[in-house]
């Protein structure tokens, strides 16, 4: 399954419909889906390391406008979606902490939030929550996705031919470091909120 799943978004990056598939899961991953862009971004950036910096492109403004979307969940839906998708998370017994944590330091959490593997839904339903400054929540988005995704595409740009020759060969491998990654993501925000 994993290998039909790598082989489809690799098939998917010569698609006139790649951008906006991968737009699509940047849109709600920054909202309420799950799984992070990176798992099309990396194999279809492989697979045409001519248009990475495009598809980085296209995960940073989805991202940002799926974080608004959070952010109006946060802030108009909380009682009721908000407080919901938080808590799906485990993350529902820390909002008042991580509130209080947004008064004094905001733009350094969605900063470092943004790159890192915490899932960004968290900080753009809580930034809506908390009251956070909208211009500003946007302005510091687009800088932490940009900076992940065109890092991202830098590297696969750079060291592309490389890298999908180690994860075709190793695929089971760099999923499994992929996922405890991302859990471990998870896990970090569950105790540093």
């Amino acid at each position: 399954m994993l290998r039909k799943l790598y082989n489809w978004c690799i098939g998917a990056a010569g698609t006139p419909h790649a951008s906006w598939a991968l737009g699509a899961v940047s849109f709600a991953e920054s909202s309420f889906f799950p799984i992070p862009p990176d798992t099309m971004l990396i194999p279809m950036a492989l697979a045409r390391p001519d248009k990475a910096y495009h598809y980085a492109l296209v995960c940073s403004i989805a991202s940002v406008a799926g974080g608004m979307l959070g952010y109006a969940i946060g802030a108009y839906l909380y009682d009721s979606v908000g407080l919901w998708l938080i808590s799906l998370y485990g993350y529902g017994d820390k909002v008042e902490a991580f509130r209080e944590a947004y008064a004094k330091w905001g733009s350094w959490i969605i900063l470092i939030k943004g790159v890192t593997p915490i899932p960004y839904k968290i900080v753009t339903i809580t930034s809506g929550f908390a009251g956070y400054n909208f211009a500003l929540f946007v302005l510091f988005s687009c800088i932490t996705r940009g900076a992940r995704f065109f890092l991202s595409a830098f590297l696969l740009q750079r060291y592309g031919p490389q890298a999908r020759e180690q994860i075709e060969k190793r695929l089971g491998f760099w999923f499994t470091i992929f996922l405890i990654v991302l859990i471990g993501g998870i896990v970090a925000a569950l105790y540093i909120m």
